[in-house]
């Protein structure tokens, strides 16, 4: 008996069987009733029936085997993503739906192998069944990861949001209580206080950018005219206060004024300085080199200290990786690896864009800005 036929034929029973085997899948099966633990198993089924009856060449077969398969036309989603979809809003974990495919083969093939005697077993049906199973899986795979990210993405917009009102009113109160008891204790404490919720402050910042480039919102820009060496120079001094007893230096060539978001770009160059004081050598300053072009203009952050290693430069930019070398990760450190991130961003969202280099004298990190006549 072919394949397809077989499934077409005992559909009831290999869907029974998937029931069963779904409804130990706990504590996420653990209120299913029948339908829901059957969910677009009956369909994911005559989709593999159906492929079955189709003709297809070598090329075809060997790309549904890796999960290449083109979807089908005029359809939103196969079966197989809305499968994920529902199993991961109903806190399936990824393990347990693949599982699901894994309980779906067997099924299938030793029910097949009960109604036929071997030599009825046509193979090519056996290889072209577990080609469908395998593009079937991820199809479902990829869509539950994307689900998952969409929803742990939402998760991490509201938390940010909602946690900005309680720290605004923590500062407030810190800087209330530092002057009204100004050279005391408690203004002491006070100033602990604002610097750590000032800190805090980056962190969620952060967090709300990286949430908002990973939802494609993109980092948000209010371009304005702006003299980067003025802007700059009072970023830097604020910097001094922060970091004190390190050194930063700031050297302006041509005309650096422009049109673009000095908010924004004061939170680049304080990144990549933080990053430079975290990682440079502490004898040795950090440089801050603005040079004006004619058609945009340039800053770099130099800093002295180890070599940064090709492999991890290829991946610098990338958010919530600090690297497993030791020279770049520090014991103390308690960002959350998206300062570089963020500060390409930036420089995207400027029409701009950010370089890295190093070597055994230095590391610099390069952006560029057009000005206002490249950005319309």
């Amino acid at each position: 008996m072919r394949l397809a036929d077989f499934i077409q034929r005992d559909m009831e029973a290999i869907l029974s069987e998937w029931e069963a085997f779904a409804a130990t899948l706990l504590p996420a099966a653990v209120d299913l009733n029948s339908d829901s633990l059957r969910d677009h198993a009956e369909q994911i089924l005559r989709a593999v029936c159906k492929d079955l009856d189709t003709a297809q060449n070598d090329e075809e077969r060997e790309r549904k085997s890796k999960g290449l398969a083109a979807g089908p036309i005029n359809a939103r989603n196969t079966a197989a993503e809305t499968h994920a979809l529902l199993r991961a809003q109903g806190g399936f974990n990824v393990n347990q739906m693949a599982s699901e495919y894994r309980a779906l083969r067997a099924s299938v093939l030793h029910l097949w192998a009960k109604a036929c005697e071997p030599s009825d077993i046509f193979v090519p049906d056996l290889v072209r069944f577990n080609e469908a199973i395998d593009q079937a899986v991820a199809e479902s795979v990829a869509f539950f990861n994307a689900q998952i990210e969409k929803e742990r993405n939402l998760l991490l917009g509201m938390l940010g949001h909602d946690m900005r009102g309680p720290l605004q009113v923590i500062q407030l109160t810190a800087r209330y209580l530092s002057k009204a008891d100004a050279a005391t204790d408690v203004a002491t404490a006070a100033a602990r206080l604002l610097k750590s919720s000032a800190s805090l402050k980056v962190l969620l910042d952060d967090l709300l950018d990286f949430n908002r480039t990973k939802l494609g919102l993109g980092i948000t820009i209010s371009p304005a005219p702006v003299d980067l060496a003025e802007a700059f120079l009072a970023e830097i001094e604020q910097l001094r206060v922060a970091y004190p007893g390190r050194s930063m230096a700031l050297e302006a060539n041509g005309d650096v004024s422009g049109v673009w978001d000095i908010n924004r770009l004061n939170q680049l160059l304080g990144n990549l300085v933080v990053n430079a004081i975290k990682y440079g050598a502490f004898s040795s300053p950090v440089r801050i080199v603005l040079n004006g072009l004619p058609t945009e203009v340039r800053f770099a952050v130099h800093n002295h200290g180890p070599k940064i290693e090709q492999s991890m430069l290829a991946q610098i930019f990338e958010p919530l990786k600090r690297g497993l070398d030791h020279q770049l990760v520090a014991a103390s450190d308690a960002s959350m690896g998206l300062g570089l991130y963020i500060a390409r961003e930036i420089a995207i969202a400027h029409h701009g864009d950010i370089s890295a280099k190093s070597d055994e004298n230095e590391t610099v990190f390069t952006v560029r800005l057009p000005r206002l006549s490249d950005h319309n």
